[in-house]
C-alpha cells in the first residue's frame, strides 16, 4: 500500500469529489483532504437561506460518498503549506506525502478591498453563510412584526441585494416569492408585501452574460415578484443600517438592515501559497494559469482544477468557474493520471462541454440557455428543477429534494423557515447579563501595601 502511487487531493468541492471517484481503480493510493468533513451542492444554497430546504438536503459526507473505494481515505483538515522539492503537503493535524496533487480549493466572496464590508453584507458560499443569511432575513420579518415605529419597520422589511448574477437574481426572486406569496397570510401586524426588494447591479442589465432576450425574462420575471432591479448602480458604502448607492451622478442611501452580497468572488488562499511556492502566475481574481492538461507549467506532478483554475481550452475557449466544468476537469484529470501509470500517451488537452446555463428566479420563472435552445417560464423551470435534481451526488438526496420541491409547489409552504443563532451583539449582551460581577484582584505591588497598612 505504502509503495502504490499517491493521490493527495486539495478539496472536495465538485472537482476534487469527481476525480476521487474517477480514481476508484487507478491503481493508486488516494487521499481527500478538506477543511469540511462533506460536498456542497452549491448551486441550491440559496434554497437553505431562504427556507425552501434544509442544508442537510445539499450536503453529504465525503467518507459516504466514497465509502465503497478501499483505496481512497477521507481527511478533514486544513492545508496550509506546500513543500513541492520534497512533495510534502502540510496541513492543519499533520503531513502527507504525495506522488501527484490535485488542488480544487474554490473561491471566496471578494468585496474588492472593502473588507468591512463583510460584516454588514454576507455572501453565499457556506453552510454556515446560508443558515446566517436565513436568520437574518426570517427575523427582519418577525421584528417588523414586534416594532410600532414605522421608520424602524420599514428599514426591517427593505432588503438589498447587491450583484445580479445568477446568484443575485435567485436569492432575489426567492425572497420575493416569500413575501408576495409564501408568508402572506403569516404575520398580524404587518403585510410582507409591503417588503421593498432591491437588486443591484453595476451592468446594464441583470445576468450580464445572457443572451438579451433571456435578461429581459429574467427582469420582467423578478418585476413580478415586486423586486426593485437597479442596473448601472453601484454600491459606494455599506453600514450596519444603510447602504449608499450611485447611478450616474445621482446617490441615493437606502436604510436597510439586510444587504446580501453576491457581486464578485476571488480564488482561495491556496492559490497564493502555489504561487509563492511554485511561482505560478495568478490572474486579478487569484486564479492560477495551467496548462492545457490542467498541470502547472514545469510541474507536471501538480494539477489545479476548478474555480482556482485559469484555463484556456483545446478550443481556446476560457473555461469558465462552474460545476459543470470542475466536475469535467476532475475527471478528465483523473484520466491524465491513470494513463501515466500506465504508460500510456497523454490524452489530448482539455475540452469544456458547454451543456448550457440556467437560473430560476421563483417558483415557475426560470430563464435558460441550453446552447441547442433558450426557453423561459414554466417549461425552464421544470428542466431547471430536473437537471438539479439529478446532479445531487447521492440518490436519497435525490428523492429528498424532489419531495421537498413537490410539497412546496403544491401547498406553497416553505419547510425550514427556523431563526437559528443569534445575532453578535445579542450574544454579548446575554453574556454581561448572565456573568456574575468579579472582584478585582490587587497586584502584588496594591497586596504588599494593603498588607503593611494592615
Amino acid at each position: 500500500m505504502e509503495n502504490q502511487h499517491h493521490v493527495v487531493i486539495v478539496g472536495g468541492g465538485f472537482g476534487g469529489l469527481h476525480a476521487a471517484q474517477a480514481l476508484r481503480r487507478s491503481g493508486c493510493r488516494v487521499t481527500l483532504l478538506d477543511k469540511r468533513n462533506f460536498q456542497l451542492f452549491q448551486p441550491l444554497l440559496y434554497q437553505v437561506a431562504t427556507g425552501a430546504i434544509p442544508p442537510g438536503d445539499i450536503a453529504i459526507p465525503h467518507r459516504v460518498v466514497l465509502r465503497k473505494y478501499r483505496n481512497v481515505e477521507c481527511l478533514a483538515s486544513t492545508a496550509y503549506e506546500l513543500d513541492p522539492e520534497q512533495r510534502l503537503l502540510r496541513h492543519e493535524h499533520g503531513s502527507v506525502h504525495y506522488d501527484t496533487l490535485i488542488v480544487s480549493t474554490g473561491v471566496k466572496h471578494h468585496y474588492f478591498g472593502r473588507d468591512s464590508w463583510r460584516q454588514y453584507a454576507p455572501g453565499l458560499k457556506t453552510v454556515e453563510h446560508a443558515l446566517e443569511i436565513r436568520r437574518r432575513l426570517f427575523q427582519a420579518f418577525e421584528l417588523a412584526e414586534a416594532t410600532k415605529d414605522p421608520e424602524e419597520r420599514a428599514r426591517l422589511l427593505t432588503f438589498v441585494i447587491v450583484g445580479a448574477g445568477p446568484t443575485g437574481v435567485e436569492l432575489a426572486g426567492a425572497i420575493g416569492e416569500l413575501a408576495h406569496k409564501t408568508m402572506v397570510d403569516d404575520f398580524r401586524n404587518i403585510d410582507p408585501r409591503s417588503a421593498r426588494i432591491l437588486l443591484v447591479e453595476g451592468a446594464p442589465e441583470v445576468l450580464p452574460v445572457y443572451a438579451d432576450s433571456l435578461r429581459k425574462a429574467a427582469r420582467r420575471h423578478l418585476e413580478e415578484l415586486g423586486v426593485t432591479v437597479l442596473t448601472q448602480t453601484l454600491v459606494e458604502d455599506i453600514g450596519p443600517e444603510y447602504v449608499r448607492m450611485r447611478c450616474g451622478n445621482e446617490v441615493q442611501t437606502v436604510e436597510t438592515h439586510t444587504v446580501l452580497w453576491a457581486a464578485g468572488v476571488r480564488a482561495s488562499y491556496f492559490g497564493e501559497i502555489l504561487a509563492e511556492r511554485v511561482g505560478v502566475l495568478l490572474d486579478r481574481g487569484g486564479r492560477v494559469a495551467v496548462n492545457g492538461d490542467c498541470s502547472l507549467p514545469g510541474h507536471p506532478e501538480i494539477f489545479v482544477i476548478g474555480d482556482l483554475a485559469r484555463l484556456t481550452d483545446a478550443k481556446g475557449r476560457d473555461v469558465p468557474g462552474l460545476a459543470q466544468a470542475a466536475i469535467q476537469q476532475g475527471r478528465y484529470v483523473a484520466n491524465v493520471i491513470r494513463r501515466r501509470l500506465a504508460g500510456k500517451p497523454a490524452p489530448k488537452p482539455f475540452r469544456y462541454r458547454d451543456y448550457g446555463s440556467m437560473a430560476v428566479i421563483g417558483m415557475n420563472k426560470a430563464v435558460g440557455d441550453l446552447r441547442i435552445f433558450r426557453t423561459s417560464g414554466t417549461f425552464a423551470w421544470l428542466v431547471w428543477a430536473f437537471i438539479h435534481v439529478m446532479s445531487l451526488i447521492d440518490a436519497e438526496q435525490r428523492v429528498r429534494v424532489f419531495l421537498q420541491w413537490s410539497w412546496k409547489y403544491f401547498t406553497r409552504k416553505e419547510g425550514d423557515r427556523l431563526i437559528t443563532g443569534a445575532p453578535p451583539q445579542t450574544r454579548v449582551l446575554r453574556q454581561q447579563r448572565a456573568a456574575p460581577p468579579v472582584e478585582p484582584v490587587p497586584t502584588v505591588g496594591e497586596a504588599v501595601t494593603q498588607a503593611t497598612t494592615a
